[in-house]
């Protein structure tokens, strides 16, 4: 079972690094969560490393911007490795084709911005989906949609045996008080009709290998038992974790705040069956990243 602590300060002195969620754990996609932030800073500021281990679709650089806006202070984090990075270098490197059919926002369109560490990228063309060789999908086109609104576009790009890019894992996310579908959604009604979707994040091997080569670059070479990974998401952030091998801590005032009864703390009867339906085992457990 799951060890229920108080505050991120309980336990850090065993880790020399942190793999962090954002969205959930350290902003609620509209601002940041200060008692999360302040958490970050008392640990870097006694020697440990903070890198962002995020989903988004967005480059790293993006992040930054974002995080700024914010209010998460610089101070609190080291590196940033996302979802969005791994896709794009996969992408640039031809995994679904040159003339790919793009699933996403308007503003989505930067995820086609060149990438300077891709030798000879391949050059991609946005086209129809008659005349696509692969989908890349930053998310839904409309992210208040249900995702089954797509099963008509995604059929005939099964018919066509077109492989869906995924640039971000997650089912869902929670802007302020607003759930929205992500790319995730797609991607796995794609899987389950029988498509083949291409993953790069949590909980997905890519994003942690990333993850671990920008702690290389900053110097830090450490071992898996000295990691712990932080995050709302079973399937992804905790899922992914246990995959690598790494220790993790459940915030469960995220996603799952209301199967796990949490508002200051989680109900520990309540955290206890949702661990068990979802087939999970955090090593830790807190309402919120404090």
């Amino acid at each position: 079972m799951t060890r229920l602590i108080t505050a991120l300060s309980d336990i850090s002195v065993n880790y020399d690094a942190l793999f962090v969620d954002l969205w959930g754990c350290v902003h609620d996609g509209v601002r940041a969560l200060p008692e999360a932030v302040a958490a970050l800073q008392a640990y870097r500021a006694k020697g440990g490393t903070v890198a962002l281990v995020s989903n988004s679709p967005r480059a790293r650089k993006g992040i930054e911007t974002q995080l700024a806006e914010f209010g998460i202070a610089q101070d609190a984090w080291d590196t940033i490795a996302t979802s969005g990075d791994s896709a794009r270098a996969a992408m640039f490197r031809g995994a679904v084709g040159t003339k790919v059919w793009f699933m996403g926002q308007s503003f989505d369109d930067r995820f086609f911005e060149p990438m300077e560490v891709i030798e000879d990228p391949v050059s991609i063309t946005c086209v129809p989906i008659e005349e696509a060789e692969g989908i890349v999908c930053v998310g839904p086109f409309d992210p208040m949609a249900d995702p089954e609104d797509m099963r008509p576009q995604l059929l005939l790009a099964k018919q066509r045996g077109l492989k869906l890019l995924c640039a971000n894992p997650d089912i869902v996310v929670d802007r302020g008080g607003t759930r929205e579908w992500c790319a995730g959604a797609v991607a796995r009604l794609y899987t389950e009709m029988g498509g083949e979707s291409l993953y790069f994040g949590k909980p997905h091997p890519p994003i942690y290998d990333l993850a671990r080569r920008r702690l290389t670059t900053l110097g830090r070479d450490v071992e898996n038992h000295r990691i712990l990974a932080i995050g709302d998401g079973v399937q992804t952030d905790i899922k992914g974790a246990m995959g690598e091998d790494i220790d993790s801590l459940f915030i469960t005032g995220g996603l799952a705040a209301e199967e796990t009864g949490t508002t200051d703390q989680p109900d520990e009867d309540a955290l206890r069956a949702y661990l068990e339906k979802e087939q999970s085992a955090p090593t830790f457990s807190i309402g919120h990243l404090r």
